[in-house]
């Protein structure tokens, strides 16, 4: 089995590193620092990034082809995790959201 291409490898690193440091997607996220409230329990940053892996796009050669629109959903349920008045637009499709495992 071969490894993942060197662009999704990449994508995911860096959204790793800006969850961690609390700058995914800055404009929507600007003044909630949502690393408590998602670092305390596990099952809220497994979904993020279920989230964030669901709707990342790769082309058959392994290019990422859309990782802003990836972090951008993600970053839609931080918010809405951590602020119950934020609305989701368009809603979560049941997709985006699925948790795959073993």
């Amino acid at each position: 089995m071969g490894h993942l291409p060197v662009d999704l490898r990449a994508s995911l690193r860096l959204f790793a590193f800006y969850l961690a440091n609390g700058t995914v997607d800055v404009d929507l996220l600007d003044g909630f620092d949502y690393r408590p409230a998602l670092f305390q329990f596990g099952s809220s940053l497994e979904q993020v990034f279920a989230i964030y892996s669901n709707v990342l796009e790769i082309d058959s050669d392994g290019n990422v082809l859309n990782d802003g629109d990836a972090q951008y959903r993600a970053a839609q349920w931080i918010r809405s995790f951590c602020d119950p008045t934020y609305q989701v637009e368009p809603p979560f499709e049941a997709w985006e959201t699925e948790l795959h495992g073993p």
